[in-house]
């Protein structure tokens, strides 16, 4: 075990194998993915690939994208996750946090919750003085996620690689 947190209701942890198939089904749903990347569904192979990523992450860089479980039943929700925005060079350097929550728990807070526990980490156990959270500007719930962990918007901008617009929120420590 790496790393483990823990909220009122939630426990952020490593990926384990138990996780691909339910990542997988948030992953296919177009309504979880539709702000993300290319804005496609992702098949279990490309599910597969990026958990293998995010655990090669925590190896090299010690810290990553936390798997978040219900504390009560242990049921796998989404996850947490700091990451380098590699994708939009012209905020480097930074840290970014994001989240991704399947749609049936949409709506119970669960975002905000993951989130804040992860930026607690970034900013007491790291050291870090600034985190963002690149969002599609149309994407309303995670602006309003991004509100209630005390970001603001710091500019608006376009993801080059996807001509794709993004708003960089941003907090300081």
């Amino acid at each position: 075990m790496r790393l483990r947190l823990a909220t009122e209701r939630l426990v952020l942890r490593d990926w384990t194998e138990d996780d691909v198939e339910p990542f997988a089904a948030m992953n296919a749903d177009p309504d979880v993915m539709r702000y993300i990347g290319d804005g496609l569904p992702r098949t279990v192979r490309q599910t597969r690939e990026a958990v293998e990523l995010m655990m090669r992450r925590w190896d090299e860089q010690g810290w990553g994208t936390f798997a978040v479980e219900l504390a009560e039943t242990r049921e796998f929700v989404g996850f947490a996750a700091l990451a380098v925005p590699a994708f939009l060079p012209e905020i480097l350097p930074a840290v970014e946090v994001g989240w991704r929550i399947e749609r049936r728990r949409w709506g119970q807070g669960l975002a905000p919750e993951a989130a804040r526990a992860v930026m607690g980490f970034a900013f007491d156990e790291l050291g870090l003085d600034r985190v963002v959270s690149c969002i599609h500007p149309q994407n309303a719930a995670s602006i309003r996620v991004a509100e209630k962990l005390g970001m603001t918007l710091e500019r608006e901008t376009v993801v080059p690689v996807r001509e794709v617009p993004c708003s960089v929120y941003e907090r300081r420590a």
